[in-house]
């Protein structure tokens, strides 16, 4: 059976609870990602999604704002040795897209919908969770604003 430490990117760019959210931004920017993790000491606080960039921040005029200000700090994660099945459910259960994976309270990886699905033998479980996800969004009334 396969682990989370076979298929994770273990290279993670990350930001502190003390950067700008500006800089959050840029990094999510260059690197093509809406998701920075967010380190202390190598230990995960949480994280800081585009989401939280716009809606904690830009949103409310905040331009000054810390990541500390506007990520998300309870964070599901999982560890390298989780298999990609109990990961999968994991992320379908609590409707996330990315996985930090942690060991020893260190910030070891992260996994990605994506990747499940970049793996021919996991695109089952990629789609099983992207649908469970997904199934939970509504979708808008023409019209309307999402919140």
């Amino acid at each position: 059976m396969s682990q989370l430490r076979d298929i994770m990117t273990s290279q993670v760019a990350s930001v502190t609870p003390q950067d700008s959210v500006q800089q959050a931004a840029n990094l999510m920017s260059q690197l093509n990602v809406g998701v920075i993790p967010v380190v202390e000491n190598g230990m995960l606080r949480g994280v800081v999604t585009d989401r939280d960039v716009v809606l904690r921040s830009v949103a409310n005029n905040n331009a000054a704002a810390m990541v500390a200000d506007v990520m998300t700090a309870n964070v599901i994660t999982g560890t390298p040795d989780m298999s990609v099945d109990d990961a999968s459910r994991l992320m379908a259960e609590n409707q996330v897209r990315r996985l930090p994976v942690v060991e020893n309270n260190q910030l070891v990886g992260i996994v990605a919908l994506g990747d499940l699905a970049a793996r021919e033998t996991f695109s089952g479980h990629a789609g099983v969770a992207l649908s469970n996800i997904s199934s939970n969004i509504p979708d808008p009334e023409p019209g309307e604003q999402l919140t």
